[in-house]
């Protein structure tokens, strides 16, 4: 709503950047601070599931990733000791008094307490001198009773057990408690977590199994990865062999991480806890902070550099996410509480704060002299199998996002079919959650397939597969011989449990010679006697449905003969509808969906297709306030036993992403549209078909 100055005007080049931003964020802050320091509440009155004393308790902490930094770093001066570091000093020992009117409170069951507690630990671990021993021998053993509170109670079986690990390594290494009383209670922590492993340096958050799988940032920046490295930095001398291990694990997964970032910085949102937003890098920081090696082509700080400082120019320009006041607000690119959680206060977002841990290394460091340097290039082509969390990471060139199979959160998280279940995620066009749930325009069907067996009065979208694997199609050129490996996800669900119908999706990944296109196959079975008629609408990626001059309705285009890369403003703006397809173009770039045809005998029982543009819901989008969504409708009819429905769309995307305008003007729009990919299945007949996607549902290695 209001830039920020010192964040929103940063250029992002060099440490001086970085630590101004950073401070400038912690003085937006400090007239809520509270008079005693222990509390921070930001003028707004939105509720959690928990306390309010906790949630003041999250505004005091959250800051703490880049106070205890900077004090680590040693880049404050003394007015800035003075102005920013001594309330926090003040606020640790009246939080943790009893008998103090901020006082915190003891930790209960499940308590948000003890998330904070992590924090409050590493500003203990890396800021001894301030935040402890400068206390009255009162002070600190109140610190230190009040974090063991955190033992002896019930934990989730999730990242929440870092917190536990990390609260009681502060115990030990600065409060002064014997390491051998509270280790096997940290090595039990330790060894529930390995079961949350899931190879090439990748965890879950929580058992990845039927109960729930879930693989998202908070396997790396905001949680368990950036909270192993911290580990690392801290443990070593007490734990050396599982801190190597955790280097290697860093390594291994900094090799697929950087793909979930695109070359203007943009990361691709997935999942949940949004609002903590370029919490995304703290990955990246933390990596600095612990100084780990990294792999090729990650072995130069100049490209670790890079990947944080872009991800922060991306979000300077995003003014809307602050309040008036400078103080951030629950949302991603806006305000937003559609896509929030209910553990979601409005002091939440300074999560990302961690994303500074990197101001805990000198301005000499060879992070910050380093050069920085640009994002390195996939050797894979357009898209990189990740198996661990069952994504394909998608860059053409003009559009990076990723495809996404088999995930899904076990608990009901609000919006969790959209923040799991979908197709695909957008770096650029993110994603969309549903305002309600009575018509298509509420659920906001972008990137997936909404059902329905009552004649549009509800609606199923994917949530919880039961099965889901990966395979690979085949780009094929007949005449050349060429053949191109293109990865490929499936997954099966369940869309009712009062029908016997099943529904079994294949994504096919972009190739290099149909880079602006992926496709998705679905196979719709009736696995009782009789099915009932179902309405299919299939959503492409929502775009920025608004005019670019004065945000009017875009104009209609005729048919796609209109369709130029260049107009009178410079920019394409329109809609078209046909029986062929239906694409929006805006000053965001361009969004279409086509039905594909299939040989006869794959394609059966689907009646009516219409291609539609979908107006949803006014901030239903994460980036977008005012979207449009191309669709494609279809009627199936009612399958009898053991009979399948059989129907494939191509998405089309093309962003035109701040800084990258002039390369998108001078594409022709028209001529990408037209070149729609062909499909057949493996041993169809393609007798005169130059060039085609081979694809085979009996090729596949399930999970």
């Amino acid at each position: 709503m209001s830039p920020l100055k010192g964040f929103s005007d940063s250029a992002f080049s060099n440490y001086s950047d970085f630590k101004t931003a950073c401070v400038a964020l912690l003085r937006s802050l400090k007239p809520y601070q509270s008079r005693g320091g222990a509390r921070i509440r930001l003028p707004l009155v939105t509720g959690t599931h928990f306390d309010d004393i906790a949630a003041q308790l999250e505004g005091y902490a959250r800051p703490l990733w880049a106070v205890a930094a900077l004090l680590h770093g040693g880049g404050l001066t003394e007015d800035e000791k003075t102005e920013i570091i001594e309330p926090y000093v003040q606020g640790l020992a009246n939080g943790t008094d009893p008998n103090h009117a901020e006082y915190w409170g003891p930790v209960v069951v499940r308590d948000q307490r003890m998330v904070e507690m992590e924090i409050i630990s590493f500003a203990l671990l890396v800021a001894p001198e301030a935040m402890y021993k400068k206390q009255t021998p009162a002070a600190q053993r109140n610190i230190a009773n009040w974090l063991g509170t955190i033992n002896g109670k019930d934990f989730p079986i999730t990242n929440w057990l870092w917190f536990r690990v990390m609260t009681n390594l502060a115990l030990v290494k600065v409060c002064g408690m014997p390491y051998d009383d509270l280790k096997p209670s940290m090595a039990s922590d330790l060894d529930q977590m390995e079961q949350f492993y899931l190879g090439e340096g990748w965890s879950a958050d929580g058992k990845w199994d039927e109960n729930g799988r879930q693989a998202d940032y908070y396997s790396g920046s905001f949680a368990i990865q950036f909270s192993q490295l911290l580990y690392v930095k801290m443990a070593e001398d007490l734990d050396p062999a599982r801190c190597a291990r955790f280097r290697e694990r860093a390594a291994a997964f900094a090799n697929a991480f950087w793909l979930y970032f695109d070359s203007n910085g943009a990361a691709i949102p997935f999942g949940r806890s949004l609002t903590y937003r370029f919490a995304f890098a703290g990955f990246w920081s933390a990596v600095a902070f612990a100084g780990v090696e990294l792999p090729a082509p990650l072995h130069d700080w100049g490209v670790v550099k890079g990947l944080l400082l872009r991800h922060f120019r991306w979000w300077s320009d995003k003014s809307d996410m602050f309040n008036i006041d400078g103080t951030l607000t629950i949302g991603f690119t806006y305000p937003n509480m559609y896509m929030s959680e209910d553990y979601n206060s409005p002091q939440s977002p300074y999560w990302a704060m961690k994303s500074f841990v990197a101001l805990g290394l000198p301005q000499s460091h060879p992070f910050w002299t380093a050069e920085e340097k640009s994002l390195p290039q996939s050797n894979s082509g357009p898209a990189t199998l990740i198996k661990p969390p069952m994504h394909i990471l998608c860059d053409s060139g003009t559009h990076h996002f990723l495809l996404s199979a088999g995930q899904f959160c076990p608990w009901p998280l609000k919006a969790t079919e959209a923040k799991y279940g979908k197709y695909a995620y957008s770096s650029h066009f993110g994603f969309s959650v549903p305002t309600g749930a009575s018509v298509l325009a509420q659920i906001a069907p972008d990137s997936t397939l909404a059902l329905s067996k009552d004649q549009g009065d509800t609606w199923r979208v994917p949530w919880k597969v039961h099965r889901y694997g990966f395979g690979k199609a085949f780009f094929i050129n007949s005449k050349t011989g060429l053949r191109e490996e293109t990865p490929t996800l499936r997954s099966l669900w369940k869309p009712w449990r009062d029908a016997e119908i099943e529904v079994d999706t294949m994504l096919i990944a972009p190739c290099r010679r149909w880079k602006d296109w992926h496709v998705r196959i679905h196979k719709i079975t009736n696995n009782a006697t009789s099915g009932p008629a179902i309405l299919a609408t299939e959503g492409g990626f929502a775009i920025q449905g608004r005019g670019a001059k004065a945000g009017g309705v875009l104009p209609t285009i005729g048919d796609e003969s209109n369709l130029c890369s260049h107009t009178a403003s410079g920019i394409l703006e329109g809609t078209l509808q046909s029986v062929d397809g239906a694409l929006v173009c805006s000053n965001a770039g361009t969004s279409g969906v086509k039905p594909l045809a299939l040989p006869p005998d794959h394609q059966n029982s689907v009646g009516d297709t219409n291609c539609e543009i979908l107006k949803p819901d006014a901030n239903t989008n994460l980036i977008w306030q005012r979207t449009l969504i191309p669709t494609v409708r279809r009627a199936i009819e009612p399958l009898s036993s053991g009979q399948t429905a059989t129907f494939a769309t191509a998405v089309f995307a093309i962003g035109r992403a701040s800084g990258f305008e002039r390369a998108y003007d001078e594409l022709n729009i028209g001529a990408k549209w037209a070149d729609v990919p062909v499909v057949f299945h493996a041993g169809d007949e393609v007798e005169g078909v130059g060039e085609y996607i081979s694809f085979d549902w009996n090729s596949y290695s399930w999970q």
